[in-house]
């Protein structure tokens, strides 16, 4: 695509939503500034009771902080508070390889709009197996409803065109990470899935496999039938 700029590091905005995440949130800063240069910006929505908000100003992150709301209202916040063309997610936990970021950057330079991490393609072998399951299960049901093949529809690290971003009307919260990778692909966005490693999360997780697995279903299928639905 000649037309279009080419994206650097100085075009990225890296944006998360944490939440009591002191024991990985400055880890995860700290690989973001080395694997960039210290030139991506950083964007952290904040519902803590402990100094993951502290620890991510110290590195040199814009806090923004929010009530306790929910994953995806966390993240919604964060994703609209970016200001650079290129604005990736990830999560706060230490289980994406910022080294990844090189690559999405690449992708994004090569037309596609989301550029969305693939944690099944290596095994997931650090996931728990409920978890592990779980995943494969969203994938399967997403793959039929949109009549085209997916294979991680939850995860936390992708890379979006801004203009994705602002152009589609965000409505999930736990399953707002389904969302982010069913409506482009439902509006005919490029969208590449890339294979990425997966690490075991750092400190304890605070999403209930059962309860945050039905929801993020019920928001799979809401989301499809709801694009479906637009395209009539």
């Amino acid at each position: 695509m000649d037309d279009e700029p080419t994206y650097t590091f100085d075009d990225l905005s890296v944006v998360m939503g944490t939440y009591n995440e002191e024991a990985a949130v400055g880890r995860v800063l700290e690989d973001i500034e080395r694997v960039t240069d210290g030139r991506a910006e950083v964007v952290v929505v904040d519902s803590s009771t402990d100094r993951t908000p502290e620890i991510a100003r110290e590195r040199g992150a814009e806090v923004i902080e929010q009530e306790p709301q929910g994953y995806g209202v966390a993240v919604h916040e964060a994703l609209l508070s970016a200001s650079r063309p290129v604005v990736v997610t990830t999560d706060c936990d230490d289980t994406y390889p910022m080294e990844a970021l090189p690559r999405f950057l690449e992708l994004i330079n090569e037309g596609y709009d989301v550029v969305s991490g693939d944690r099944l393609y290596h095994g997931a072998d650090a996931m728990p197996p409920l978890n592990r399951l779980g995943n494969h299960l969203f994938a399967l049901l997403a793959s039929v409803l949109l009549g085209e093949r997916v294979h991680d529809t939850t995860t936390g690290m992708r890379a979006y065109r801004r203009e994705v971003i602002r152009g589609i009307d965000w409505t999930e919260n736990t399953g707002l990470s389904a969302e982010l990778l069913i409506r482009p692909l439902a509006r005919g966005h490029r969208v590449r899935e890339e294979p990425i490693e997966y690490r075991e999360r750092a400190g304890e997780t605070t999403l209930d496999p059962l309860h945050g697995g039905l929801a993020i279903a019920k928001s799979i299928v809401s989301v499809s039938v709801d694009e479906h639905l637009l395209r009539k």
